[in-house]
């Protein structure tokens, strides 16, 4: 996937300032940096939910299309988690898994409650195939939001602060969910607080700060030796609490 020279203002708020990025199949990419830096718009973008003011996106070497049938099968592409769990309140665990699967992908409904089942036990909630979003937990929630994504095969997963919301006690059982996808090799972008899953899972960290890619660099270096200013001012504020 690659970002060129993509710009994006609200107002005179210039939001993505001159983005470029390229993100290989596979990898992990951490994207961290102070609140207002253009991080979730980043996300928001790739996924079409923000315009872009000029510059190009593309997803194995396609263009991002602008509106009908095109955007929809890149929607599907594109599995997007956010800080919300975004859940259809009134439709089972189960239902909420299998409705992107038929109604998008045309999956007969025997196949999409199968495959359906198999990611609910992947991500641990299995067991609450049957019941209401409202009768799990947190974390619970954003475990089947990770599934809902998956079981339409995306090519790359968009994480937006996806633990920001919940309870502390819920956060690692989100991110261990997101590591093994890591590991299994699912081209992931992470926009997240957790410094300590961007140390572990991630292939490289990407450092924004008003609205540029400031540096980016493996988590080790970007860690240890953070090449510029605002970084290093970052770091220092996070790490030492």
């Amino acid at each position: 996937m690659v970002l060129d020279h993509v710009n994006k203002h609200f107002g005179e708020l210039h939001v993505l300032n001159d983005i470029n990025l390229t993100v290989d199949r596979g990898e992990v990419v951490i994207v961290i940096g102070p609140s207002g830096s253009g991080k979730s718009t980043l996300c928001r973008s790739i996924n079409r939910l923000e315009t872009i003011d000029d510059g190009t996106i593309t997803i194995d070497g396609e263009t991002l299309p602008e509106e009908g049938r095109p955007l929809a099968r890149l929607r599907a592409d594109v599995g997007m988690v956010f800080q919300s769990f975004n859940l259809f309140a009134h439709k089972t665990i189960l239902e909420n898994v299998t409705l992107g699967p038929i109604k998008v992908r045309g999956m007969p409904k025997a196949k999409a409650r199968e495959e359906a089942m198999a990611l609910l036990e992947r991500v641990g909630v299995a067991n609450q195939a049957q019941k209401y979003p409202a009768q799990l937990s947190g974390g619970q929630q954003q475990r089947v939001a990770i599934a809902r994504s998956l079981a339409m095969h995306p090519k790359v997963m968009l994480f937006d602060e996806p633990t920001s919301a919940l309870d502390p006690e819920m956060i690692n059982e989100v991110l261990d969910v997101m590591a093994d996808l890591a590991k299994e090799g699912m081209t992931m972008i992470v926009v997240t607080h957790e410094m300590g899953f961007a140390r572990k899972a991630a292939n490289r960290v990407v450092f924004m700060a008003d609205g540029k890619v400031v540096e980016q660099a493996t988590p080790e270096e970007f860690f240890t030796n953070p090449q510029s200013d605002r970084a290093k001012d970052f770091l220092s504020k996070i790490l030492t609490h």
